[in-house]
Parts: C-alpha cells; sequence; structure tokens
C-alpha cells in the first residue's frame, strides 16, 4: 500500500521512479541550450530567470479540464498563487473547458497559445489520444509543453514523433487505496459498482485498473461499471439507475470526487445515506465534511496545486535547457475520516 508521501517529497519519490526505469530522452520543443540527457528531477536553485535570454519575461500557459470540477479549481487557484509570487519571473495564464468533454476548449487553447507564441504549455489532457496532435504543434512551434495529471497516449505519441515525460500520480495505486478501503469495509461477497471517469483519458483507465485489482483482492462482487464521464449529475442519474437495478448494493467506487458527490445525492433522495459506502478521488472541499460524518467513505489526495506549481517549475527549467523523461511520479494519499481536513 501506498503510504504518506506529502507535497514536499515527491520531486525525491521521482527521481526514484526515473532511475528505476529504462527512459528515453524527451522529445520536442527548443530549449535554450538543450542538452541530450536527462535532468536530475531535484530543483538545483531558484526558477531561471529568462527575460534577457528570451528579450521577454516567459509566457507560460496552464490548460486544464472542467473547471466545474473542485479538483481544477483547486489547481488553478495553486497556480495563480504561485504565479503571483514568481510575477517578475513570468507571466501567466490559465483556461479550462466548461464540461469534462469539451475537448474542443482544449485543443483551442493549445493552438491559441501557439499563435499568441508562448513559451511554456502546462496541460493535463482531456483525451490522452486527441490532444497529440495540437501537442505535437505547440512543440513544433518550440513551445515546451508539460504533460500533468493525466498520461499522453504512449502509441499516440510514438505515432506522432513525440516523446513527452508524464509528470502525475500512480492513478492505479491510489484508486486501489480507496478500493482497498472499501473492500475492508464491506468484505469478502461485498456488492459494489464502479463510476468511471472518460474512457478516452488515461487516469480513467488507470483508475477502474486499481479498483477492478481491489475486487479481486478482496473477493467483492462487481455487479456493474458504468462511465459517468467525471460529472455529478451524471453520476446522480446513473447511480439512482443502480440503485432500482441491484436492490442489495452495498459500495460504489467512483474515480472522482464529482461523481462521488452525484452518488450520494442519488442515495439521500433514495433514503439509503449511509447505508451504501461510497469512495472517490481527488479530495475536493465539498467531500470532506461527508467523510467526516461518515457519509462518504474514503477519496485520495493528489495535490492538484502542487502538480501545476512543479509543472510550471519543470516547464521554466526545460526552457532554460534541462530534459526532463519518463514518468516522474507525484504523491497520492488515502483521506479518511481518521485524517481528512475541514476547512
Amino acid at each position: 500500500m501506498i503510504g504518506r508521501m506529502g507535497p514536499s517529497r515527491w520531486l525525491s519519490v521521482g527521481m526514484s521512479a526515473l532511475m528505476a526505469m529504462s527512459l528515453t530522452i524527451v522529445g520536442g520543443g527548443i530549449a535554450l541550450g538543450q542538452d541530450e540527457e536527462c535532468a536530475p528531477v531535484e530543483p538545483t536553485g531558484p526558477l531561471p530567470n529568462l527575460e534577457e535570454v528570451l528579450g521577454h519575461k516567459p509566457k507560460v500557459g496552464l490548460v486544464m479540464k472542467s473547471l466545474a470540477n473542485e479538483f481544477f479549481q483547486q489547481m488553478q487557484a495553486g497556480a495563480e498563487a504561485y504565479a503571483a509570487e514568481n510575477a517578475d519571473v513570468f507571466d501567466f495564464e490559465a483556461v479550462g473547458m466548461k464540461d469534462e468533454r469539451d475537448f474542443a476548449a482544449q485543443v483551442g487553447a493549445v493552438e491559441n497559445y501557439i499563435t499568441q507564441q508562448f513559451d511554456v504549455i502546462v496541460i493535463a489532457p482531456a483525451d490522452s489520444k486527441a490532444m497529440v496532435e495540437p501537442i505535437a504543434r505547440a512543440l513544433e512551434a518550440g513551445i515546451q509543453v508539460i504533460n500533468i495529471d493525466v498520461q499522453l497516449d504512449q502509441q499516440a505519441m510514438a505515432d506522432a514523433g513525440i516523446d513527452l515525460a508524464f509528470f502525475g500520480p500512480d492513478n492505479r495505486a491510489g484508486a486501489k487505496l480507496a478500493g482497498d478501503a472499501l473492500g475492508q469495509a464491506l468484505g469478502e461477497g461485498g456488492k459494489v459498482v464502479i463510476l468511471e471517469g472518460n474512457p478516452e483519458a488515461d487516469n480513467a483507465v488507470q483508475r477502474k485498473l486499481g479498483f477492478d485489482d481491489s475486487v479481486a483482492e478482496y473477493g467483492l462482487d462487481l455487479l456493474d461499471s458504468r462511465t459517468a464521464h467525471w460529472e455529478t449529475a451524471e453520476a446522480e442519474e446513473l447511480t439512482s439507475n443502480f440503485l432500482t437495478q441491484y436492490p442489495d448494493l452495498q459500495g460504489i467506487m467512483a474515480a472522482n470526487d464529482s461523481m462521488a458527490l452525484g452518488a450520494i445525492a442519488a442515495l439521500d433522495a433514495a433514503g439509503k445515506t449511509g447505508d451504501i459506502q461510497v469512495v472517490g478521488f481527488d479530495n475536493i472541499p465539498g467531500v470532506r465534511q461527508y467523510i467526516k460524518d461518515g457519509v462518504m467513505l474514503a477519496t485520495v489526495e493528489q495535490f492538484g496545486a502542487d502538480m501545476a506549481k512543479f509543472g510550471i517549475d519543470f516547464g521554466l527549467r526545460e526552457l532554460a535547457g534541462e530534459n526532463f523523461c519518463g514518468w516522474v511520479q507525484t504523491p497520492v494519499e488515502l483521506i479518511t475520516a481518521e485524517n481528512v481536513v475541514v476547512e
């Protein structure tokens, strides 16, 4: 089981991951004085000041998924606070989608940053395959691209002739933390369903695999598994259907907290609050009181605000000539009533 790895430690964890893997050199982009070797993950000093070399302050763009999701609201807030602290080092802009399937908005954001000649793009792709082509165009334009949160598809990148490092969590292991908590609570034979994320996104695939791992390990009875596309309303409707179809349902594994909130709303409407255990992923503020009160069993923290902050750092370091390779693993932590913090 993964223990707690706070945000101050994840750089060294990433370094260990890099050392343990057979890695390729990061491709794409034209960094100043770019070195062909993989850079160490640990920072060597303060953020590089590139204004004199570039002739302008570097322009950094953050492209996120749905801003209706509290996780990305937190990511944006953390990135904007970090940018304000470093306003003398880089200029910053952040954009998000109106909903989880507004893929065109992400493509448009990347194209807009290319047109505006941004220097760095930090992106959490909504579609692991479809976003490869616009990202390849950004790299061709000399922009450094940092892939966070959701890993781009390896085959799609190979087909496009690019190879980017991934800065993000082990979504499978994180989901297994939540799934294991449910398995321990229900015991062998516990009847569960899974609310999946967007099937086009690698993190949705990995979290489903993590839940499946828990189902197998604890001998749970998986009644059904369907996508609610990360959305609260869709998860509420799907859960209502599950309650009708499976009256003996005991547990719900939601691949993000937005869907967990939808499941909780459906349970409340059916008068089953507390009777069916719910686990999620993200530790958004909206679920924390539910966890403290025992309405929701557990979630998984993945430190989204810090992920964006370090994505910016790595983008500026690549612009200064460093290369990062493979998977730089960021932390996850199981959140239960024992350690949840309600602000």
